[in-house]
């Protein structure tokens, strides 16, 4: 048995191993933790930049009605392709109207087959997606990912044309002719200050993917654990008694200068810190997804898959229900109505695109205005605003391996799995409960007859402990705003207080450990013979 002398040493030797560790965990990642924090503040706002289809709405040139000359059944013939295709929209390409089919584009007044985009279409694209003369640009074939490539499925498709302005605007264009990426000098610093350092989206590094994910996981993890270890010392060494000295006053804490500062704020800020770097390093799913937990579930899913109902695939696939919802509609269906009539029975909408889709059996032209917004046409030329919740919730009670067990209700506020800080996604909504083995739930739009979300127990991990901890996605927060922003960056700044103390603590340690090394080493290099000579 030990003695209490004994117990008293143990004791000192674990706190010292602890604070050891933590110390040389700090020295390690505090510079990182304190690009991550600070960061974080600007991912609440910025992010990498992107080509999105409100850009390309936005930018677009209204479609010229004169010039639409095939149907979409007769674009889909010029293809060549037997399959038919799983979307077709008609747009502008290079000034005239075109139609996309899967990956080609087939002119809607020729029915000519665009291939490889020559030079000068794409100085075509990019003067009319800039408004900017090419003479003044400089154009540079990329074939190796750079800074704003490096980070999306761009990095693997070259060469790609990059045109560089004198006013900082770059745009990059693939051998489609289409414009891929789009960056400006505001877009690039809103960047810098957020996604780039937040997910160390470093070029040289990034460039290796699997390295890079490797990186970034186990830095976070190996974090979370000094993260663990400091709170561990900070309340072993916590004096509630104030039996410590500080400015001749007790006090609770030990230390005094950077170290009490560090210490404060490890207590104040140190159990959010671990949450939120152990919930960081869950970013690459480095854990198994979860395994249905009954035997039928699988079974239901292959039977719901077989009849082309309910979820199909992982993480909560719609595929199966959007497909019900659609129901069976060909592009002959569409014949009735031509797009050019389309376009000018709708002139005064500035349409930019038309696409193809239908709700249970019913043909609709979706028409895309140069504002963001869409409109549903019927065959018939009336606008559809919306469509009756009932016809949808048994269309999704037809659709289900197990009617009986489906529950719905109209919701008109966003909940825990169905949220949007920037309240952009469609309000009110269909919730569909499956009640299945995954508990899977289905957000439809009732003015679209679409699937606008979907969860379930195969994302209930990442729900909670990514989304919900690393970024505090909580409807109390994100319906009272701006009370979610004033708490995570009161987080934020917490979290850079504690690794910039850290930072300092840090080079303190290793400026003094650079000391003793050198002092050893030159005290090794006087040798006796030359203490005998002096």
């Amino acid at each position: 048995m030990a003695t209490p002398a004994t117990a008293i040493f143990l004791r000192h030797m674990l706190l010292r191993a602890l604070i050891i560790l933590h110390r040389w965990i700090g020295v390690t990642l505090c510079t990182l933790f304190a690009l991550w924090f600070a960061s974080g503040i600007g991912m609440m706002y910025w992010g990498m930049p992107s080509v999105t289809a409100r850009d390309r709405l936005a930018r677009a040139p209204t479609i010229d009605s004169a010039r639409v000359l095939l149907s979409p059944h007769e674009a889909v013939k010029k293809t060549g392709e037997n399959r038919p295709p799983a979307q077709v929209r008609l747009a502008t390409f290079d000034g005239r109207p075109a139609y996309y089919v899967g990956n080609q584009v087939i002119y809607a007044d020729t029915g000519d087959a665009q291939g490889p985009a020559s030079g000068e279409l794409r100085d075509r694209v990019a003067a009319a997606w800039t408004g900017l003369s090419v003479r003044q640009a400089t154009i540079d074939s990329v074939t190796e990912p750079d800074q704003w490539i490096v980070g999306t499925a761009l990095r693997n498709l070259h060469p790609l044309w990059k045109y560089s302005w004198p006013n900082g605007e770059q745009l990059y264009i693939g051998e489609s002719g289409e414009v891929l990426q789009y960056t400006t000098p505001s877009s690039r610093l809103a960047a810098y200050v957020s996604a780039v350092p937040h997910w160390l989206y470093f070029t040289p590094l990034r460039t290796h993917q699997p390295f890079w994910i490797r990186f970034a996981t186990y830095s976070a993890m190996a974090g979370t654990a000094g993260a663990i270890i400091g709170v561990i010392v900070g309340v072993w060494l916590y004096s509630p008694a104030k039996k410590y000295r500080f400015a001749g006053a007790p006090s609770r804490i030990p230390y005094r200068g950077w170290k009490r500062w560090h210490t404060v704020f490890g207590l104040v800020f140190g159990l959010a810190t671990i949450t939120w770097t152990f919930s960081g390093s869950l970013a690459f799913l480095p854990f198994p997804a979860p395994q249905p937990a009954r035997p039928q579930a699988a079974a239901q899913r292959q039977q719901a898959r077989q009849q082309g109902q309910g979820p199909a695939g992982r993480r909560g696939d719609n595929s199966g229900l959007a497909a019900a919802l659609r129901g069976r509609v060909t592009l002959d269906d569409f014949e009735p109505l031509h797009p050019r009539d389309v376009l000018s029975r709708f002139a005064n909408l500035s349409i930019r695109e038309i696409g193809m889709t239908s709700f249970d059996g019913q043909p609709l032209y979706s028409l895309s205005l140069g504002d963001g917004s869409s409109r549903l046409l019927a065959l018939d030329g009336n606008i559809v605003d919306g469509f009756d919740p009932a016809r949808i919730v048994d269309i999704v009670t037809k659709s289900a391996a197990n009617p009986q067990a489906i529950e719905t209700r109209v919701i008109d506020r966003y909940d825990v799995h169905y949220l949007d800080r920037t309240r952009q996604r469609p309000l009110p909504v269909i919730l569909a409960l499956m009640n299945d083995a995954d508990h899977t739930r289905y957000y439809i739009d009732p003015k679209t007859a679409t699937v606008v979300s979907t969860a379930s127990d195969r994302n209930f991990w990442r729900r909670w402990l990514y989304n919900g901890l690393h970024s505090l996605n909580f409807p109390w927060l994100y319906d009272y705003r701006p009370l979610w922003d004033i708490v995570v960056i009161a987080f934020m700044l917490g979290g850079m207080a504690l690794s910039l103390t850290s930072l300092t603590l840090a080079w303190r340690a290793v400026a003094r450990t650079i000391r003793r090394l050198f002092r050893d080493s030159r005290a090794a290099g006087e040798s006796p013979a030359t203490e005998n000579v002096a």
